[in-house]
């Protein structure tokens, strides 16, 4: 079973690594992500060296789109839609991670 890394443990780790109050870290991490969707609101690429890029791509429009739930024809909007590309340090570093782990 996969376990979730929630914000909140993220912030305790870091208080353990480097002492800061959790509530400054909780404070700087929202500020950061504040930061990363307002880049993205702006259609900039934010660029995390050593980690990825998030950018903003557009979906195109479709008249024959389906409700999944209802499975009702829809038609969707052309609209804008937040992607990761993982930067090459990361990719390295989970590189053989699915092989290592026992099958479910």
């Amino acid at each position: 079973m996969e376990e979730k890394l929630t914000k909140a443990a993220i912030i305790e780790s870091l208080h353990n690594k480097i002492g800061l109050s959790r509530a400054d870290i909780h404070r700087v991490i929202d500020e950061l992500f504040e930061e990363i969707k307002d880049g993205l609101k702006d259609d900039r690429i934010i660029e995390l060296r050593g980690f990825g890029t998030f950018e903003v791509r557009t979906r195109k429009g479709r008249e024959k789109a389906r409700n999944p739930k209802t499975g009702e024809v829809v038609s969707v909007d052309t609209h804008g839609v937040a992607i990761f590309r993982p930067g090459k340090e990361l990719k390295d570093c989970i590189w053989d991670l699915r092989d290592a782990r026992p099958e479910d």
